[in-house]
């Protein structure tokens, strides 16, 4: 039997039956310039092996420099949780062999770290709240990056070639570590999506990190059990590494509740080991899981202790900002949409821009148009994210003005923005520079009026015959004639005008 087609048991007698006590461990890549012991580049997709040093590849005698944006980023992210930072932590060596790794040891926190016991009360799509305890938040470094050759699954099994790539190597890491979870009963795989999806928007509000799943910087190592239900005692555990969607982690904890239980019922022993998961949803056997002892942690010898200031922590403090779902609610209730229609923004990435584009004097309304349908649109085919887009809330927001104040169609618009993505200036500038300001001027818009009407004398015999409507195609012509430049309402009246009827 293949992993894939494993025994599973239905998730309702799963949860009839057991009681899912859940593990979350996140691993967030900090956007700081340089890496964490180092000041090699941190910057994604550079060209592999160029953004290494003598520090980050481990070489004889290179010394380690710890980064202090990072243990700001550390402290902050923190203070988010509500946790409490301890005034004195310090680094360990995580000893063990990987060829992503060139030291052969990982520089992290082991039994002192910087963040400890907090907690994060998590929004449910319900509106209801589930409390997430915070074990710790520690600092360390990660790892190289490896692209195995020849394999059907792009993993090391069957591959023929391995690549290595070191850019990775140092770059700033915080793991942020729950308590076990308990009592989310069957809601435990939408509480393990839900928590993660609380922890990248408030992280991306922080401004720490991109939190971009696609791309490494958030993942997720999801640790599940099972214990009968009345047990005290906890099952053994999995952890299946990695995880890199939010879909994917209720996928893979779904998944892993269902097989468990199957092997359970059936007398069997769950094997502590790491998993893999697969996008077509199902786990498959890693390793056996190491325990804390395997790794022989001692400290860092080449490293002083953290001791941050007890004012600099108040000072960071003070610059953590409103929880992002709490922000969004309350501008859902000062903008007046839906609940749908603010789940659409946010999952376009749009909620932030909108904001941003208000401020600048325009109605969330109009805002919310461009950045949640035109903008989207632009962004899928230009193959990155919203907040990517070559324009600034600002530029949206002087379109949108043009618009209000007659100068532009909204089809004229979309031109104006194009040009805008382009590189070629700000709205007005590519207003007057390509010719698609709004004509107003009356002898213009009567002689293409008095063209059109002439091209289509049986349309005009319906029009004074009563049938207003049919006005709809000369209009039309106006406004291929001006290549929509034409101010459509007054082009309706001027026709009426010259039909001797009334609108």
């Amino acid at each position: 039997m293949t992993a894939a087609t494993a025994e599973l048991m239905d998730y309702d007698d799963v949860v009839a039956r057991y009681e899912p006590v859940l593990g979350l461990e996140v691993h967030v890549e900090l956007s700081t310039a340089t890496k964490m012991f180092c000041g090699c580049a941190n910057q994604f997709g550079a060209e592999p092996n160029t953004q290494v040093c003598p520090v980050c590849l481990g070489l004889p005698g290179a010394l380690p420099v710890l980064n202090k944006a990072a243990v700001e980023s550390a402290i902050r992210i923190g203070l988010a949780l509500n946790c409490e930072i301890a005034p004195w932590s310090r680094f360990a060596r995580k000893n063990y062999f990987y060829p992503d790794m060139p030291k052969n040891y990982q520089i992290s926190q082991y039994d002192e770290p910087i963040a400890v016991n907090g907690y994060l009360d998590v929004p449910l799509d319900d509106g209801s709240t589930f409390r997430v305890g915070i074990e710790r938040a520690h600092m360390e470094e990660d790892t190289g990056k490896l692209t195995h050759l020849g394999s059907a699954t792009g993993r090391i099994e069957g591959a023929t070639t391995s690549l290595l790539d070191y850019n990775r190597a140092g770059v700033p890491l915080i793991e942020i570590v729950t308590k076990p979870i308990e009592g989310a009963g069957e809601r435990a795989p939408e509480i393990a999506r839900a928590y993660v999806t609380a922890l990248r928007d408030l992280l991306r509000g922080l401004g720490v990190s991109d939190v971009r799943m696609d791309q490494g910087s958030l993942r997720c190592d999801a640790n599940v059990s099972l214990k009968p239900k009345g047990q005290a005692e906890f099952g053994t555990r999995t952890e299946t590494k990695n995880v890199n969607s939010l879909k994917s982690v209720e996928v893979a904890v779904r998944y892993e509740m269902r097989r468990q239980a199957a092997i359970l019922a059936a007398g069997g022993t769950i094997t502590q080991e790491t998993r893999h998961f697969h996008e077509d949803g199902y786990t498959s056997p890693g390793r056996s899981k190491e325990t804390a002892e395997d790794y022989r942690y001692f400290p860092e010898p080449d490293l002083e202790p953290i001791a941050p200031d007890a004012d600099w922590v108040e000072q960071l403090r003070r610059t953590i900002p409103e929880l992002p779902w709490v922000r969004r609610k309350r501008m859902q209730e000062q903008w007046g949409v839906s609940d749908e229609v603010m789940r659409d923004l946010v999952n376009a990435g749009a909620v932030e821009l909108v904001a941003a584009t208000v401020e600048h004097g325009v109605s969330s309304e109009a805002a919310r148009a461009w950045w949640g349908s035109y903008l989207v649109q632009k962004a899928n085919e230009a193959g990155v994210e919203l907040d990517a887009l070559a324009i600034t809330p600002a530029q949206v927001a002087a379109v949108i003005k043009l618009v209000d104040e007659g100068k532009l169609s909204n089809k004229l618009a979309r031109q104006v923005i194009e040009g805008v993505l382009a590189g070629e200036g700000e709205p007005e500038q590519v207003m007057k520079a390509r010719g698609l300001e709004v004509v107003r001027d009356d002898t213009a818009l009567k002689a293409a009026v008095d063209e059109a009407l002439a091209a289509n004398p049986d349309i005009v015999e319906k029009i004074k015959g009563g049938k207003v409507q049919a006005a709809g195609a000369i209009v039309g012509a106006v406004m291929k004639a001006t290549k929509g430049q034409a101010d459509a309402a007054r082009v309706r009246e001027l026709i009426l005008e010259a039909c001797g009827v009334s609108g």
